[in-house]
């Protein structure tokens, strides 16, 4: 199986979560709260004098636009990225001014300028991350260049060497762009795996409804009969008293022959309710491999899927729980191998009184090397963007179906491994195997 990153940036843009007004209101709140103690505490706790009017101006303007945000808008105000990353420049130039009048690079709070990067990184867009880290590092340049002095004792001036104005600058510098990347790669991975997680989700539900319509059979047949009886009982007493009456006796006769066929439709789906249930919660193994399988036999692109099922220490062959997630999972698998073997899927199974092992191998091109160790995490494709539709024809994934796959048979109990191997008599080439190892006890239908 040829394997490639998927990269689509428009798809995971969309899984950031929104981030509403009162959030970004409330960080500014503890900001502001923060700068005023701070100011406060250096010019009159410590004596330091201050440029005390201009500070409170920085902290004043905004606290204003503060207060204008909440009158004007609802603090439920979902912001655009455009909104959000306008108001956290703000933030930064408003932080920037403050250090500017208080020794820039020298006043120990310049580390401040980390946080509201830190903060946009976690919920903006790579482009809108790219500037609000740009602005942050602009800023930290100016106050390296331009500032006033640093509040000191009176009549004594505190000196700092070049040299250490450049490392505090490179040190800062550093920190914004680690901050920045570090939290934009966490926020996104953590949105993908919520999104990842959703579809298996609704993947699971879907198998669970479709393992469920065996007895919502069995229980409409049985729900049904009382009510059909009583028409066939009702139309036989009808056919009495119209036997003068050619054309109603013979609609009579029709109503009894057509409850009787009903009755007989669902009196085979309660017998095969019934035996849906032992076919449903006891399955061989071969059986539960050909039932995965099923959907592949009769493809076009001319791939042989051939089933094997093995004892490793002459037991016989297990029966297993029939869950939805193993066969789904499996399934995937197997869907993944015919749309990239040259002619030949083996689906095999092998087993011992400890453990079950269900591998899917092909003889395509095999997993390539720098997308191996990544198959299962979500949008990371085992393919290299396409693959053959119903109809021959390729078409793209958002590399999904491995990690779902992966997460249901792992959520059965399964250690899931993906590796090439070499495939065929001579070994000439080398192929791609998935294989599933269960600890018996897990999934043994006896357990």
């Amino acid at each position: 199986m040829p394997h490639a990153l998927v990269n689509n940036r428009a798809a995971m843009n969309a899984l950031r979560g929104p981030v509403r007004l009162r959030t970004l209101t409330a960080l500014r709140w503890l900001a502001v709260g923060g700068q005023t103690l701070a100011i406060f505490a250096v010019h009159f706790g410590l004596g330091f004098p201050t440029p005390l009017g201009l500070c409170l101006g920085a902290i004043a303007a905004s606290a204003w636009l503060n207060l204008f945000t909440i009158l004007r808008f609802s603090p439920q105000r979902i912001l655009s990225d455009r909104e959000a990353a306008a108001y956290i420049a703000f933030d930064i130039a408003q932080l920037c001014t403050l250090l500017f009048f208080t020794g820039g690079l020298a006043n120990p709070f310049s580390a401040l300028i980390i946080a509201p990067v830190t903060i946009a990184a976690s919920f903006l867009t790579l482009r809108f991350t790219l500037i609000i880290a740009a602005l942050g590092v602009a800023g930290v340049t100016v106050l390296g260049l331009y500032h006033m002095p640093l509040p000191w004792t009176p009549g004594d001036a505190l000196e700092i060497a070049p040299i250490y104005k450049a490392g505090v600058w490179a040190a800062l510098t550093f920190s914004v762009c680690f901050f920045a990347a570090y939290a934009h790669r966490i926020a996104a991975e953590s949105a993908q795996m919520r999104s990842a997680l959703a579809a298996t989700q609704l993947v699971l539900g879907r198998e669970q409804k479709m393992s469920a319509l065996g007895g919502l059979a069995a229980a409409a047949a049985h729900e049904l009969g009382t009510p059909l009886a009583t028409i066939q009982l009702t139309a036989k007493e009808m056919l009495r008293d119209l036997k003068d009456h050619e054309d109603l006796a013979e609609d009579a006769e029709l109503l009894i022959s057509q409850a009787k066929r009903c009755r007989d439709i669902l009196g085979r789906l309660s017998k095969h309710g019934d035996a849906g249930d032992v076919m449903y919660d006891r399955i061989g193994v071969a059986s539960i491999l050909k039932e995965a399988a099923d959907p592949f036999f009769e493809s076009d692109d001319g791939v042989e899927i051939r089933i094997e099922a093995d004892s490793l220490d002459g037991a016989v062959e297990p029966e297993l729980q029939r869950r939805p997630e193993i066969i789904y999972g499996v399934r995937n698998f197997i869907e993944n191998a015919v749309a990239h073997a040259k002619s030949t899927v083996v689906v095999a199974a092998k087993w011992d009184a400890d453990t079950i092992s269900i591998s899917v191998n092909d003889d395509g091109p095999g997993f390539s090397a720098e997308i191996l160790a990544r198959l299962g995490e979500p949008y990371v494709s085992g393919r290299t963007g396409a693959r053959r539709d119903g109809g021959g024809a390729k078409k793209g994934g958002l590399g999904l179906g491995f990690f779902i796959a992966k997460t249901l048979l792992d959520g059965a109990g399964a250690k899931v491994s993906f590796e090439n191997h070499q495939w065929g008599e001579n070994a000439a080439e080398t192929g791609a195997i998935v294989t599933a190892t269960f600890p018996a006890g897990t999934i043994s239908a006896a357990s």
